[in-house]
């Protein structure tokens, strides 16, 4: 019996259902459900929500949700292997937990959830960003989402909660925070994952703001900060020379030297351009 629930340790699910983690999919199991169950702490009070999780594998983080009082989760998985297992978590919760197998980049997800909705998931490492650009830039906003709370290496959750100046500020982050209140909600060690990664890992929690903090057009603004990080060693009129024979006017309508780097704009800075190259 495990600290959580009556069902048994996740070290037993996966010596029982032969779950060794493959590389091949980015897994490194979390095996510690005294630990998935705080990080299932981190994203709020679940008594009311429907939960997205990408990539549960044997459940560890999915019983953590489920434990904390998650009106109902969809799993989404594309290891065929872990389904028994899934399958064991979903008995003991009736009702509450339904697996979807497939690859969570091609799946629509939201035809079987209502809201208020939450995502929470120890993303595989392989789609883990691809996956977070999505949620922060879907057609509309607010997005479908009330909050994010997910597991990157390390490396990656500083990405998204750098500021400017700092060499991990780049596109992740103007995205990131343009649009959320962003912030690493807690650090985990290599040795908490089954197999242990080289990297450590943090879990990152971002709140959905009912609109963006500064206005700018969204396609527009994500060109001109990919444009400019591209590059982000470049002057900004070299490396956004491709917006048009007018960028040094666009650069001093929005307040921004055509000799500072990408690094060295705020988030306001960027709108503003973003505003300016849209005016045109």
């Amino acid at each position: 019996m495990s600290a959580i629930d009556d069902l048994p340790p996740l070290r037993t699910v996966i010596a029982s259902h032969g779950l060794s983690a493959k590389k091949s999919l980015g897994q490194n199991f979390l095996l510690d459900l005294n630990l998935t169950a705080k990080i299932a702490r981190q994203a709020g009070d679940l008594s009311g929500c429907d939960v997205l999780e990408i990539g549960p594998g044997p459940g560890g983080l999915t019983r953590g949700l489920l434990s904390e009082g998650a009106r109902r989760v969809l799993a989404i998985e594309k290891d065929v292997r872990c389904v028994p297992a899934l399958e064991e978590i979903a008995a003991r919760y009736p009702g509450q937990l339904q697996v979807m197998i497939g690859d969570a980049l091609d799946i629509d997800p939201l035809a079987h959830l209502s809201p208020p909705i939450r995502v929470a998931a120890n993303l595989p490492y392989n789609v883990g960003t691809e996956l977070l650009v999505r949620w922060l830039t879907p057609p509309t906003w607010p997005p479908f989402w009330q909050s994010l709370t997910l597991m990157f290496q390390r490396e990656v959750a500083e990405r998204i909660v750098a500021t400017p100046g700092s060499k991990a500020y780049g596109r992740l982050a103007v995205l990131a925070q343009w649009r959320c209140e962003a912030r690493i909600a807690m650090s985990l060690p290599p040795e908490a994952f089954t197999p242990a990664p080289k990297v450590s890992s943090a879990v990152v929690h971002l709140t959905a703001l009912p609109s963006p903090k500064f206005e700018a057009d969204a396609e527009v603004l994500s060109r001109v900060v990919a444009m400019a990080f591209n590059q982000r060693r470049k002057m900004l009129r070299s490396a956004l020379k491709g917006l048009g024979p007018d960028i040094e006017d666009y650069l001093h309508t929005a307040g921004i030297k055509p000799t500072e780097r990408a690094e060295q704009v705020s988030l306001e800075g960027f709108c503003a351009l973003a505003r300016a190259v849209a005016a045109g």
